[in-house]
């Protein structure tokens, strides 16, 4: 008897052959139920301040309108808080959606972005969404280096990130060490300071500010965001601070509207709440500190962290380590078998965390 012939699937649509080998990005998983702790990522444990609360509010009532595609009133606060002129600003969905521009507007097919690794995940992925190539340059001591990272750079370099602090071990580099690396960088290549933790940096480190640096560098943009130390996490806004050729570019390849209403007037009201957020950064602060000491009295050993979140490597250990502490009610970020990475949480949680890391080191 013949063969009953098969039935041709549906046609669908040809795509790019390369995007089922990428790939995704893992976010910090979400927590079962109220009852787990997620530190997993490195979202503020505080909730929004009242008058942030408020200023949400106000936009309620008007969701069916859409928001000031320019930022006016949130652009203009961040130019005079931060000294820098309101062409030197573009806002975008979260750092990462700045990022993402960023590549778009200086890679593309045959070129090359250079950046350390292990750092922000979404760095090789947006690369290859655009196109370009991944460089990754191997951490020294869990951090940047930067004389490796220098060397990394040939004629097709379009763009370098440094992570500073990073994500994921919460290292910092040094201001003397950054500036010799600007300035090995050629001038036609763009490099971009991620400072998305920038507010937990204690002011007494030699840790220099990316913003005093790119006054004077044409190829030097800063990122930020008001997702960590604000707490905004849900609302994304973020911005970049960049001389007006980067800009401009910037916003030929921004999403038109791409910062919400909510979002803009929300991170306006965060702004005028100096003392309150930095109250909150120094709660997180003390308690980081709190924790690696805690950690480091049993054994384990922790970079000094700059960032919100401290970074165990465990190598093969790393996913029982994460086991441990799901089932204390802790939902924490494993790195394949390189590490895990720890936000930072209430005391109660941090508490826990400490109690669950004593007993499975032991």
């Amino acid at each position: 008897m013949p063969a009953t012939p098969a039935t041709p699937g549906p046609v669908l649509p040809r795509l790019r052959a390369d995007v089922s080998t990428v790939p995704a990005y893992v976010p910090g998983r979400a927590a079962r139920d109220e009852f787990v702790d997620k530190l997993s990522s490195n979202e503020n444990p505080y909730p929004p301040l009242p008058s942030v609360i408020a200023a949400v509010e106000t936009w309620l009532g008007r969701l069916n309108r859409y928001p000031d595609p320019t930022a006016a009133e949130l652009v203009a606060e961040l130019s005079g808080r931060l000294d820098v002129p309101a062409d030197h600003l573009v806002l975008g969905t979260g750092s990462v959606g700045i990022t993402q521009h960023l590549v778009a507007a200086a890679a593309g097919p045959g070129d090359e972005v250079v950046f350390a690794w292990r750092s922000f995940e979404a760095y090789p992925l947006l690369t290859w969404a655009a196109g370009a190539t991944s460089v990754q340059v191997p951490l020294r001591d869990e951090t940047h280096d930067l004389d490796a990272l220098a060397d990394a750079v040939t004629d097709r370099t379009r763009l370098v990130f440094v992570c500073n602090p990073n994500n994921p071990t919460g290292t910092a580099v040094r201001r003397a060490e950054l500036e010799r690396f600007l300035d090995r960088v050629p001038a036609d290549v763009l490099i971009v300071i991620d400072e998305a933790y920038r507010e937990f940096v204690d002011a007494a480190e030699d840790i220099p500010d990316g913003i005093d640096l790119y006054r004077d560098r044409p190829n030097v943009a800063v990122l930020r965001t008001f997702s960590k130390a604000y707490g905004l996490a849900a609302l994304r806004v973020g911005y970049a601070v960049a001389h007006p050729h980067v800009t401009a570019a910037l916003r030929a390849c921004s999403v038109p509207l791409g910062v919400s209403g909510p979002a803009q007037a929300a991170a306006l009201a965060s702004l005028r709440a100096t003392e309150e957020l930095r109250e909150r950064v120094a709660d997180l602060v003390a308690e980081r500190d709190r924790v690696s000491a805690g950690l480091r009295a049993e054994g384990y050993e922790v970079p000094a962290s700059h960032a919100n979140f401290v970074w165990l490597r465990l190598g093969s250990r790393t996913s029982y380590f994460a086991d441990a502490c799901e089932a204390a009610g802790l939902m924490v970020r494993p790195f394949g078998d390189e590490g895990v990475r720890i936000t930072i949480g209430s005391p109660d949680a941090n508490d826990r965390l400490l109690k669950t890391a004593a007993h499975w080191n032991h």
